[in-house]
């Protein structure tokens, strides 16, 4: 949706920088500093929209790749579900998907904590 909106401002915003003011200079080269106003105003509107939420996502994610411990239960990027049992100080990380059985992956490559959603499902089985 705010692409759509981005981009609908944009090309509205330039449609009226190449319009002449009214009691202006018809459309000759004067370089009013009116003409740049839909260039800021995009440029302001991509920053708040996109770069900004971005940033803020990216500084989450390498808060929480960073306080990583052994004993954590997370998520792979590529799905996997697994309990940290060592991280090498070179961001190698070996995880435990299984008893016995464990992989080592890129710090990086850690989505998150394990979710909510996997703890209901334990707690739901053991109802039954």
């Amino acid at each position: 949706m705010h692409r759509n909106l981005i981009a609908i401002l944009s090309l509205s915003l330039l449609a009226m920088g190449g319009c002449p003011i009214p009691g202006g200079e018809g459309g000759g080269g004067g370089g009013s500093p009116l003409a740049f106003l839909p260039f800021v105003l995009i440029f302001v509107l991509f920053y708040f929209l996109i770069l900004r939420p971005q940033q803020k996502q990216s500084k989450k994610k390498e808060e929480m790749l960073k306080s990583l411990k052994r004993g954590d239960n997370v998520i792979t990027a590529g799905g996997i579900y697994g309990r940290i049992m060592n991280i090498s100080e070179d961001d190698i990380v070996s995880l435990e998907i299984s008893k016995g059985v464990n992989i080592r992956i890129a710090r990086s490559g850690i989505a998150g904590p394990e979710g909510p959603a996997k703890e209901e499902s334990k707690e739901d089985k053991s109802k039954k």
